[in-house]
Order: C-alpha cells, then sequence, then structure tokens
C-alpha cells in the first residue's frame, strides 16, 4: 500500500466508521497486503481521539462523527469484516496472523518480509526449491530476494524458473514441509500456472541491466532457445520506445517530473526524444534544462526510478490504458 503509517491509520479509522458490511465492501477490492496492513493496523487501533476521528472524517466524508472508541470489540471487528469480504477460509489464515501475532510460516507469510531477510532463510535450500517459492511472491519481490544471493545461486534457481510449468499439489505439499505450512489447503489447489519464461523474464526486468546480462548469459550457455523465450518476454525501459503516442502519453501523465529526470539520466537519446515529443514545448523544454543541469545520479537510483516506471506501464497495461505486443508472438504484456 503506497501510504505512509498515518493514511494506513487514517484509512483503517475511516473503515472502522463505515461499519462492517461496508468494511468488507472495501476490503473486496484490496490486495491480500493491503487488506493485511489494514487488518493489522484496526486490530492495534484499540482507542481513538476524538479529534483524530473527526479529522479523518472531515477528510474523507462530510459526515463528522462524536465517538472515541468506533467499535467496542476491535479483534471481533476484524473477524468479521475479514470473513464477510474473504470467505471463513482465507479469512481465518489472515486472522491468526493479525490477531495472535503468531509465527506463520510459509510462503504466504514472505510476502510480508524483505527480500533480505527471505534470501537468509532460502540460502541454504535446493534451487529448484527456492525457484518453486519464488513464483508465488510478487515479482518485485522475488527480484529483491535474488539479488541478495551470490551470482551462481541467482543464475540456478533462475535457470529453473524459467523451466517451471506449474506446480502439483503433491509437490506444494512437500514444500509445506520444507517450508512449515507453504499454503494451505494445499491439496485442493488446482495446479497453478506459475512459473515459465514469462516469469523469469518478470523476474529479470525487476532486478536492473547490470544483473540482467549475467543471468541471461548463464541460460543463454545451458539452452539458448530457453534464453531467447526470455528474452522476447521481457520489457526493459528501452522497450518504453515501443509504446505508441497514445500509451507514452498516458504513462507520462503517472509519472512525477523528479523521476522522470532520474529515470531518463539511463535512457537512449531516442527514448528521451520521444518522451520530449509527448509533451508540451513548454514542458519539453523545461525537461531538457532539467536534465542538462542535473549532476552525476547513481546508477542505482537510475535504475530504482526505471522499474518504478516499468510498473507503472503494466498498472497502465492491466487497466487496459496500454495495450503493447511483446517478443515475435501476437502475446501482449
Amino acid at each position: 500500500m503506497s501510504m505512509d503509517d498515518e493514511g494506513v491509520e487514517n484509512a483503517a479509522i475511516l473503515l472502522m466508521s463505515l461499519g462492517e458490511e461496508e468494511a468488507a465492501e472495501v476490503f473486496k477490492h484490496l490486495a491480500p497486503k493491503e487488506v493485511q496492513k489494514l487488518g493489522e493496523t484496526i486490530a492495534k487501533l484499540k482507542v481513538i481521539p476524538r479529534e483524530r476521528v473527526n479529522t479523518v472524517l472531515d477528510k474523507f466524508t462530510e459526515i463528522a462523527g462524536d465517538q472515541s472508541m468506533l467499535v467496542s470489540d476491535t479483534d471481533e471487528y476484524v473477524k468479521a469484516v475479514l470473513r464477510r469480504a474473504l470467505g471463513d477460509e482465507k479469512a481465518n489464515l489472515l486472522i491468526d496472523r493479525i490477531l495472535q501475532g503468531s509465527d506463520v510460516s510459509g510462503i504466504e507469510s514472505l510476502k510480508w518480509m524483505d527480500g533480505g531477510s527471505v534470501a537468509e532463510l532460502l540460502r541454504n535450500e535446493h534451487p529448484q526449491i527456492v525457484a518453486a517459492i519464488l513464483v508465488h511472491l510478487d515479482f518485485d519481490q522475488a527480484a529483491d530476494v535474488l539479488k541478495a544471493f551470490t551470482e551462481r545461486q541467482r543464475n540456478e534457481v533462475l535457470i529453473r524458473v524459467a523451466t517451471l510449468d506449474g506446480i502439483q499439489p503433491s509437490a506444494l505439499k512437500d514444500l509445506n514441509e520444507v517450508m512449515s505450512k507453504v499454503l494451505a489447503g494445499g491439496d485442493r489447489l488446482k495446479k497453478s500456472s506459475l512459473g515459465g519464461a514469462k516469469t523469469a523474464a518478470e523476474i529479470i526486468n525487476m532486478m536492473g541491466s547490470s544483473v540482467e546480462t549475467s543471468v541471461l548469459d548463464y541460460i543463454r550457455e545451458a539452452d539458448s532457445d530457453l534464453a531467447q523465450k526470455i528474452m522476447d518476454n521481457m520489457f526493459t525501459f528501452d522497450d518504453l520506445d515501443k509504446l505508441d503516442d497514445k500509451g507514452f502519453q498516458a504513462l507520462l501523465k503517472e509519472v512525477q517530473s523528479e523521476s522522470l529526470i532520474i529515470a531518463l539520466k539511463g535512457a537512449t537519446p531516442e527514448l528521451r526524444e520521444k518522451v520530449f515529443r509527448n509533451m508540451s514545448t513548454r514542458a519539453a523544454e523545461t525537461l531538457r534544462e532539467d536534465l542538462d543541469s542535473r549532476g552525476p545520479v547513481r546508477v542505482s537510483e537510475v535504475e530504482a526510478e526505471q522499474k518504478e516506471m516499468l510498473k507503472t506501464v503494466r498498472r497502465l497495461v492491466d487497466e487496459g490504458q496500454i495495450v503493447l505486443a511483446t517478443g515475435g508472438d501476437d502475446d501482449f504484456l
């Protein structure tokens, strides 16, 4: 959730003021990470000063609240809202983690850890097991985990990610033992369409160009066809040049000028020109001046901003605002 701690608390206070039914409707539209973050925050907010409630309600709605304690039993409120929004099975997984603070291990709980910590847990596992676990994580989190590995470990895991064509329930049960209850109800799961060249490409995209070359060279030596399949599915910052003008303008609307300046520090001249072409004359002139006057920027900063722009592209693709063909086939990103 792209909010600071105060923003999350404000959202939690607002949800508590809505009541179970309306709050449940909101939860249905949130990602798992957002549900957990808000659930944990609600559980912690036992008593809220009236001034804080009023401030939040003034901000989000015209209706002001008079209560300083919105919910008499926040534990029961969290349970009721989560069960209504997610159903008993999914809700119970989250309720244990939120209310008991219990150590629920396994892949689902890995999603709440930083990449370095996950890497420490998985460092001594077989690359095949690491690959099977990483394909359950978000691409950027999986990339952060792999960055913390040695080059050899990283390469061995990624070639297995690229050749993984799904995980059978029986294999998930084995993972459960390795990670201590990786996923609940594994034997009821259908084969998951996880892994493959596209997943490997997505993870490599998130790791930055410095790692990308090493990984692809390693995979190319082992299997040149596989390396080509991965490259066909990769979408890099330079590939933004493939966007049509409409798509490019949609992207530029979503990017802060400061982020754009840093990202363009590592862009090709052609891509810079495309950016200028898709802006107003005045905005383009200002951007040129800012780029010229900006001193050296660390490669890591440039890659971080480029990665954020690629995430924005993916979101716009998901929302249907951008359609982008990749590779030699008729596949779409």
